[in-house]
């Protein structure tokens, strides 16, 4: 039997994948975390074979969570599954140590294959993702600017490019709105621009725009 661990911050989504998973046989969903620092708790104690891991939540995010989960119990595998489907993020879940990379609008037969392979120590990513990746590969020219950002410089990035506030912004990181106007201003001067709009089209540009925005 697998056993799988979810995180994901929103309830429903949680919800959502567990019930696709309760009819699967040899798939068992050992429990639940909100965020980055639950999953790391978690998982020291209960030691799931897989853990499917949201990419954007409060805290220490995906990302991180996965770097830290891999040094305190290596022999877990994590499976990125978030609504973006660009090339950068699943590239770096797989330098903290991640296992794969599916996107939330990916079907129950996919999800279940991913964490069939993971499980196997095997790794799997969406098409469209393997796609992108394969692309960036081949030419490096292409190279987004987005990578010279630091893993929470991105995570404020995806925010402000889904509408979300300053405020908004530092209640779901639990950090101050000062805080987060720091970051604005550091991802600017990185990449160059001079607001929000000008962001958003850089956003676009490199597909970093959740295929998704309601479900985070």
């Amino acid at each position: 039997m697998i056993t799988v661990l979810l995180v994901d911050d929103h309830d429903i989504v949680r919800l959502g994948v567990k019930k696709l998973l309760e009819e699967v046989k040899d798939i068992s969903v050992l429990g639940e975390a909100r965020s980055g620092e639950d999953a790391l708790l978690f998982v020291q104690k209960q030691k799931p074979n897989v853990v499917l891991m949201d990419m954007s939540m409060p805290g220490i995010g995906g990302i991180e969570a996965t770097r830290k989960m891999t040094r305190v119990a290596p022999g877990v595998k994590v499976l990125g599954l978030s609504g973006f489907d660009d090339d950068l993020f699943p590239s770096r879940l797989i330098q903290a140590g991640g296992c794969g990379y599916i996107t939330k609008g990916a079907n129950v037969n996919e999800m279940v294959k991913a964490i069939r392979a993971v499980y196997r120590g095997e790794r799997y990513f969406s098409h469209e993702v393997a796609q992108k990746l394969a692309i960036r590969h081949l030419d490096i020219a292409d190279k987004s600017p987005f990578e010279a950002l630091s893993e929470r410089e991105l995570q404020v990035v995806m925010m402000v490019v889904a509408g979300m506030k300053a405020p908004a912004i530092a209640q779901k990181l639990c950090i101050d709105s000062k805080t987060v106007n720091g970051y604005r201003y550091r991802v600017f001067k990185k990449l160059n621009i001079k607001g929000d709009v000008e962001l958003a089209r850089l956003a676009m540009t490199y597909g970093l725009v959740e295929t998704d925005q309601s479900t985070g």
